[in-house]
């Protein structure tokens, strides 16, 4: 068995070193002897420290802890390296291994290359092997090849980018590829934004000489946005409402049909103007996302945004959460007191999604807020001033609540200087092909797939449902949709759809079979109100299973509010 492991161990392309607890190699295969170029005899049984100058293993020991795909110096040659440590059955570390290989030939690759076709196997061996995007241009900086790193950090597949500018990924910064084309010479560490995410990334890019002759640039990208997007969300999970800035601009709204850019251009009067706007539609027909476009569009952009959603903050917090209160307001309070979202929003813009949700002592405050630009903190008298903005959001009939005494009437029309109307999709259907296309690239970027291409079936297929849940519910499916891709499937196919439109007997997977709630040999003897009540319990615990037991996202697909929901939970014993 030892030796079957020697000669496993000696057949690796990668280079292996193992310690003990103390240190000591007890691993030195071939392709360590080739990298190092230290002889295994020399090695083994020798501290680890001794042999190799720049190693991490004895750290590795210390802590316990992995570190993978770390670069680092080996003798002349440059390796990428994983560490770990070896526990015995009981955790105890008992060693530590380094897997590593030599990369020195990609990072040399731009400067050393004189045939692109000759090397074109060898990147895509490279390519393969790496965690890094890489990207090769011509010398007129038109794209050539990318690898499946590329497409998975980006989203952008061979199809967007092959032929096509070498500026089509880019989302902010200048292109490397253009400075090195330009300049001929290598360019190191540039902050960029790439994808249709916006990922934040460094990028080494050097020159491709053939002939002593610059024949194009090729680039490393490596992805930084992971680290971030983890930072962020700890911040967030902080807060009990989001408060964060606006992420989203115009050129993130997608769709040509005219209900929908009709939308779009009265939200762009909206962002050169200070006006009132209250956006109104069905959710998730993108209410926010037109928010957060306007603010950027606006000159308050540099200024905090506050998204507020109302539905989520209980009744009795509703005003000292959005007022703010001093110490000793009611039991509990912090003895300092507590800043509220209007005067955190100071200068910027204050989104009230949901509305339709506060209560009518804080609609009395908002009120104020909007006539006298000014608030008094609970448990204070001290007026306020505050500068902001306030866009506001419902998929409720305020007209309605008006009549029924839960809107206040002067709030009402204060609040609706300019509304904005997001349609249904059901009313841009022309506009799907467009909007799967760009979520495939976002999920292409999720979760590392490389789809290029849609089938007429699906579209016929998508085109056919009629979206309740607007583009939530449709972003959602697509999602799904690319999770049944195998890695390699570059076309999404009509068997990769989730059952919700494609039932065994061609039925929605979300409507309710009666024969089956009332059973094969009923007898029609339910009143109308027990036979709703049991429709309406059956379909709650499909859209919460649906959506992962997600209050807030099964609130939105029902289209309504969370206090409702929680209340229909509690009604049926869910």
């Amino acid at each position: 068995m030892k030796r079957e492991i020697e000669i496993f161990v000696n057949s690796a392309y990668d280079g292996m070193i193992a310690v003990n607890e103390e240190g000591i190699i007890t691993i030195f295969n071939k392709a360590a002897e080739k990298i190092s170029k230290i002889p295994a005899k020399e090695a083994l049984d020798r501290p680890v420290i001794e042999v190799i100058a720049s190693t991490r293993l004895p750290h590795i020991l210390k802590t316990g802890k992995s570190e993978l795909n770390r670069r680092q110096p080996m003798g002349d040659v440059e390796i990428i390296t994983n560490r770990m440590p070896v526990l015995d059955e009981n955790g105890r570390i008992v060693g530590a291994i380094a897997v590593f290989r030599d990369i020195t030939d990609v990072v040399t690759l731009a400067e050393e290359i004189t045939d692109l076709k000759e090397i074109r196997g060898m990147l895509e061996a490279i390519f393969d092997a790496t965690q890094d995007a890489i990207s090769v241009v011509d010398r007129e900086g038109y794209g050539v090849m990318i690898n499946p790193a590329y497409t998975r950090i980006t989203g952008f597949t061979e199809q967007d980018v092959i032929g096509k500018e070498c500026t089509v990924d880019l989302m902010e910064g200048e292109s490397v590829h253009l400075k090195v084309i330009k300049t001929g010479k290598p360019v190191k560490n540039a902050r960029l934004s790439v994808g249709v995410n916006r990922k934040e990334v460094i990028v080494d890019a050097a020159p491709i000489i053939v002939g002593g002759k610059l024949a194009g640039s090729v680039a490393v990208i490596h992805d930084l946005s992971e680290i971030k997007a983890l930072s962020s969300e700890l911040d967030q999970a902080k807060r009990i409402i989001r408060n964060l800035e606006a992420k989203y601009t115009f050129d993130d709204i997608k769709g040509s049909d005219m209900n929908i850019t009709s939308a779009i251009e009265k939200a762009k009067l909206a962002a050169s103007t200070p006006a009132t706007v209250i956006i109104r539609g069905e959710s998730g027909t993108g209410k926010e996302l037109i928010a957060h476009a306007i603010h950027n569009g606006s000159p308050r952009m540099n200024s905090q945004f506050i998204r507020v959603n109302c539905a989520a903050i209980a009744e009795n917090l509703m005003e000292s959460e959005l007022f703010g209160y001093e110490g000793g307001a009611f039991t509990g309070a912090l003895k300092g007191g507590k800043t509220g979202y209007f005067e955190m929003a100071h200068g910027g813009t204050v989104f009230l999604d949901e509305i339709a949700e506060i209560t009518l002592s804080a609609q009395a405050k908002l009120l104020r807020v909007l006539q006298e630009r000014e608030i008094v903190r609970v448990g204070g008298t001290k007026a306020i001033p505050v500068d902001v903005r306030i866009i506001t959001a419902t998929n409720a009939d305020l007209e309605n609540l008006v009549q029924r005494g839960l809107f206040r009437k002067d709030l009402y029309y204060r609040l609706n200087v300019l509304p904005i109307h997001m349609p249904p999709l059901r009313e841009h259907m022309g506009d799907i092909d467009e909007l799967a296309r760009f979520m495939i690239k976002k999920f292409n970027q999720d979760y590392g797939r490389h789809v290029f291409e849609i089938s007429d079936k699906v579209l016929e297929v998508l085109k056919k449902y009629h979206w309740p849940g607007n583009i939530r519910e449709f972003e959602n499916y697509i999602g799904r949709a690319m999770i049944n891709v195998k890695l390699g499937e570059k076309v999404l196919e009509k068997h990769h759809l989730p059952p919700i439109l494609l039932g065994d007997k061609g039925e929605s997977e979300g409507m309710v079979d009666l024969s089956r709630l009332l059973g094969a040999d009923h007898r029609f003897e339910l009143t109308l109100h027990e036979m709703l009540a049991e429709a309406e319990k059956q379909y709650l615990e499909m859209v919460l299973k649906n959506n992962g037991f997600n209050r807030s996202k099964t609130a939105g697909a029902l289209g309504i509010s969370l206090r409702s929901l929680y209340y229909k939970i509690e009604k049926h014993g869910l």
